[in-house]
């Protein structure tokens, strides 16, 4: 006799408040588990795209070795534990960022076609013209799975309106999801809001109604589903209740640091944005807030696709907790200055501390046979290469994760100048969603 298997759709309600469950074992069909090992890797696949701009200090980022016999260059230090896992991919391109003949405007260009192999239309004005990028593509055949077809998230707000960067609209530079040609979806970078959206139950008016109470009564979202949470929890096993304990500790941790942190952001170089005061130094705690909740995210299995700038192209965010207090492009010009290119190297390795806190989060959470990393297609990377040269060819990206068993992991592939929008369509791939093309696509990537 089969035990009833618990849903993956099952929530945690309670005023203004709905928590999707993390994969429990009494998820899985009986059968399933009795294979053990040899059974199908349990939990869905995700992809996520991390961006970093302004390029790279390309001697400190590329391996030296190709295949599974390569060396961790000094970007790629705290990858370190997650060695089995990453796939380093050398000699990509994205040539719907170079002008093209439209003259300068490199970063926003950059920003604009690393997702969607488009050229952007040059305007900055309202006529904005690009295309549907990579992640917006998955959203649309796999999104119905998921309370959230996908999760713009990031850490540094932008305009939509106006030019940034040599007559292109802001629009470009800010955005790294594109819904449609003219439609670019705005990330969100606040952390409360991020917070709100997630653990709410759908109405605005009851949402709001339980976050006053809530900070009236300095309650937690966890006290209004308390009675849920222990009804379900007498059901479960020692492993499921273990998990549950976590993950509610997690989504705690998280509302405490909430209340403690403010979410103002530097405004883009030379906009005004009266009443709003810089706070340059929150940006690791609003970092780290924001990848939290998006481990959140992918254990509840809210979202399976997400996108995340770490920071705009063009960003002159300082990174003085790197010891790098510095506009972050302005010094990416260093013109082979030696003390600007040291500064440049810590900017890089600071996002990629960044980043490997994000991945820690992921593989601590078990899931199926391994964790929610191995499940994952995680890419970060730039459509710039050096920041000097602003090339667009010999890109820095990378891969985490296994994709449910689907990447090998652990090598340094090299390629002959393909169009990184080959790499997205061979991901697109893996998690089953395969379409012809892709922006300035050519085939699929050989990933082994």
């Amino acid at each position: 006799m089969n035990t009833p298997v618990l849903s993956r759709r099952t929530m945690l309600r309670g005023l203004g408040t709905a928590l999707a469950l993390p994969f429990f074992e009494s998820m899985v069909p009986t059968r399933l588990l009795a294979a053990g090992p040899a059974a199908p890797a349990a939990g869905p696949r995700r992809l996520a795209w991390f961006y970093v701009p302004n390029g790279v200090i390309v001697p400190n980022w590329t391996p030296q070795g190709v295949g599974k016999d390569f060396e961790l260059t000094p970007t790629f230090q705290p990858l370190a534990p997650f060695r089995d896992k990453l796939t380093v991919l050398t000699g990509l391109a994205c040539d719907k960022a170079n002008p093209n003949g439209d003259g300068p405007g490199d970063h926003a260009r950059a920003m604009a076609s690393y997702l969607t192999g488009q050229q952007a239309r040059k305007t900055g004005g309202a006529n904005i013209k690009l295309g549907i990028s990579a992640d917006q593509v998955v959203a649309a055949k796999i999104g119905h799975l998921t309370k959230f077809p996908s999760l713009e998230l990031g850490i540094e707000e932008g305009r939509q309106v106006g030019a940034c960067d040599s007559g292109y609209s802001c629009a470009y530079s800010h955005s790294l999801s594109w819904r449609g040609e003219a439609t670019p979806v705005v990330k969100d970078c606040n952390p409360q809001s991020v917070f709100d959206r997630l653990f709410a139950n759908g109405d605005p008016g009851e949402t709001a109604e339980a976050r006053a109470r809530r900070e009236n009564d300095r309650k937690s979202v966890l006290d209004f589903i308390l009675g849920d949470a222990n009804s379900l929890s007498r059901t479960l096993g020692s492993a499921d209740r273990q998990k549950m304990d976590e993950y509610l500790t997690s989504v705690r941790e998280v509302e405490l640091r909430l209340t403690g942190t403010q979410v103002e952001v530097a405004p883009p170089e030379g906009a005004e944005r009266p009443g709003v005061t810089t706070k340059a130094t929150l940006y690791p705690d609003r970092a780290k807030l924001m990848l939290d909740m998006s481990v959140l995210a992918f254990q509840a299995d809210l979202t399976r696709v997400l996108t995340f700038p770490f920071a705009d192209e063009g960003s002159d965010q300082t990174y003085p907790w790197a010891d790098a207090n510095v506009r972050h492009h302005t010094t990416s010009h260093h013109m082979r200055d030696p003390e600007k290119i040291a500064l440049l190297a810590k900017i890089n390795v600071f996002h990629m501390e960044l980043f490997a806190y994000f991945l820690k989060k992921l593989d601590a959470i078990k899931e199926g046979n391994g964790s929610i990393l191995d499940n994952s297609l995680i890419t970060y990377g730039c459509a710039n290469g050096d920041g000097q040269r602003h090339n667009h060819d010999n890109l820095p990206v990378i891969l985490l994760g296994k994709g449910g068993g689907t990447i090998a992991g652990g090598q340094h592939l090299v390629y002959d100048s393909q169009p990184i929008n080959n790499l997205w369509l061979s991901l697109m791939d893996r998690v089953g969603v395969n379409t012809p093309n892709l922006g300035d696509s050519t085939g699929r990537l050989a990933l082994s």
